[in-house]
């Protein structure tokens, strides 16, 4: 398979085995719309059976929407891996980051993995390339309600590119103190991964901001 160079079809993945979050109704219909007004079709599903060569041949991208817990049978995981390694475009939205713990590939893939959060609140996010299809339409600083998630590691290193941070000083509980990445993207294999921790609330899937934000990610990880 090769990359595409524009959205087609989109699975939208959103099963949980741990914490599940009411905004993943919310996701699921804005990233229907989404594909409405865009051209692209979207399937939701969250039976891991859908997870093999032939289902996910010729898809645009696949979305992790706050899954939790260990969600993929071995054979789904290595379809997965499949997948990506050869071009597939994934995207990981909110508790993505709290997936498959016990899958190495699964952490690299995504860039970093959950760890905690404060309660809750306001805070601003620093837009630190202004020039990505996800962050293009934001200002430099973008006041946002959401949890901010803290990761078990930075993923700033070599071969990702963090697209935002947090302002640690505006909000009460931060714990990865000055550099603190809430988005970012990376190549993977001959495919692209980007994730936002963004998308807690329900209201945030009706937000146009945040809507261009994910359909930004889904045409980057789409190529």
């Amino acid at each position: 398979m090769s990359r595409t160079d524009r959205l087609s079809d989109v699975l939208v993945f959103t099963r949980t085995t741990a914490y599940r979050h009411d905004s993943i109704p919310a996701g699921q219909a804005a990233l229907r719309e989404l594909g409405e007004e865009h051209g692209f079709t979207v399937e939701t599903s969250e039976d891991p059976s859908v997870f093999t060569d032939a289902s996910l041949a010729g898809r645009g991208a696949v979305v992790f929407l706050s899954t939790s817990g260990d969600v993929l049978t071995p054979d789904g995981r290595a379809a997965l891996r499949r997948w990506t390694s050869d071009g597939g475009g994934f995207m990981g939205i909110h508790a993505a980051a709290c997936t498959e713990y016990d899958w190495p590939y699964y952490g690299e893939l995504l860039g970093a993995r959950f760890a905690g959060h404060p309660e809750f609140q306001s805070g601003t996010v620093l837009v630190e390339d202004l020039s990505h299809p996800a962050m293009r339409h934001l200002p430099p600083r973008w006041d946002w309600n959401d949890e901010w998630y803290d990761f078990r590691s930075n993923p700033r290193r070599p071969g990702v590119q963090v697209l935002a941070t947090i302002d640690e000083a505006g909000y009460e509980g931060g714990a990865m103190g000055a550099d603190h990445p809430l988005v970012w993207c990376k190549e993977s294999g001959a495919g692209r991964s980007f994730y936002t921790s963004l998308g807690h609330a329900d209201d945030a899937y009706t937000d146009p901001a945040f809507r261009g934000h994910l359909l930004g990610g889904l045409r980057w990880a789409a190529g």
